[in-house]
């Protein structure tokens, strides 16, 4: 397809390559998390044993497997997202690379969370770090949102303007209770951690979905 000119200024280009380029980073970023998960050293398993070891390792699975969820239900939802898109400009380029940015940042903040989950005071701290980065990638997510849907001439489908409102004001409550989970970090890490499994299962329901009529300029005749 031949680039087209935008109506926001600059020009347009399919969305394949944005695409790909997401669902690169989305999988590197979601195996790079396993990598955070320590086989015990067989010189280092004390008198309880591996199974005892394995057990005293729970903050780190813990930990992998809400980032999991978290970086998989992005990308389930980023996917949801591009399938109403036809094509992309200069603006949803630079949303996607804010998401993107955040995305892949997400394997330090796990494994810091796993590393003091049970640190006394320390571990407020790394469940503060977690929480802010969660938070900025529910503002990154809402960014992209509002640059995909404020250009019809994008999509394949019209999305109505107060659909898209109502449905970024569901996403939004999302970031409100990622906002409270960084004061619920400096009261209790681990229930800090459990609630963002929950938030998680909260997106799996796609929070962003609006009804879809013609596009205005579709041919019905």
């Amino acid at each position: 397809m031949i680039d087209q000119p935008s109506d926001h200024g600059g020009t347009r280009t399919p969305s394949g390559r944005l695409q790909a380029f997401s669902d690169g980073v989305f999988a590197i970023a979601i195996t790079l998390l396993v990598l955070d998960l320590a086989v015990p050293a067989r010189d280092q398993v004390g008198a309880g044993g591996l199974g005892s070891a394995l057990a005293h390792q729970w903050p780190s699975y813990f930990a992998y497997l809400v980032s999991f969820l978290v970086i998989g239900i992005i990308w389930v939802n980023h996917h949801t997202m591009f399938s109403m898109v036809n094509l992309v400009d200069r603006s949803v380029l630079f949303a996607n690379l804010g998401l993107l940015l955040v995305v892949s940042a997400l394997p330090f903040p796990t494994r810091l969370l796993a590393e003091y989950l049970t640190a006394g005071a320390d571990a407020h701290i790394a469940a503060a770090v977690y929480s802010t980065t969660m938070l900025a990638m529910g503002v990154a997510y809402s960014v992209l949102w509002i640059a995909v849907t404020r250009d019809v001439g994008l999509l394949h489908k019209h999305v109505d303007p107060v659909a898209a409102r109502a449905a970024l004001r569901r996403f939004g409550l999302g970031n409100i209770a990622y906002l409270a989970t960084i004061g619920l970090s400096f009261v209790n890490a681990i229930a800090t951690l459990a609630v963002h499994g929950a938030l998680a299962l909260y997106y799996c329901f796609d929070q962003l979905a609006t009804p879809h009529a013609g596009r205005p300029d579709d041919d019905t005749g």
